[in-house]
């Protein structure tokens, strides 16, 4: 929906009992905007370069941040 916002922590609980464990991503990230080429297919490689320096969050950093 536009301008509908949700929050990292309620995204992956939605997946929960409906999809298989294996299948719920280890991390969501948020961006601005997705790079979509002229065919208006997204530009992966652009996408890697944007989330280059993201470090997947620990259990230390998620306390951390909780402080």
């Amino acid at each position: 929906k536009p301008n509908a916002e949700v929050a990292r922590e309620e995204l992956l609980k939605f997946y929960e009992g409906k999809t298989a464990k294996w299948q719920i991503p280890d991390d969501v990230v948020f961006v601005e905007a997705i790079p979509i080429g002229a065919t208006g297919k997204i530009l992966k490689t652009r996408l890697r370069e944007q989330l280059k320096d993201y470090v997947l969050p620990t259990a230390a950093t998620i306390e951390k941040d909780n402080e």
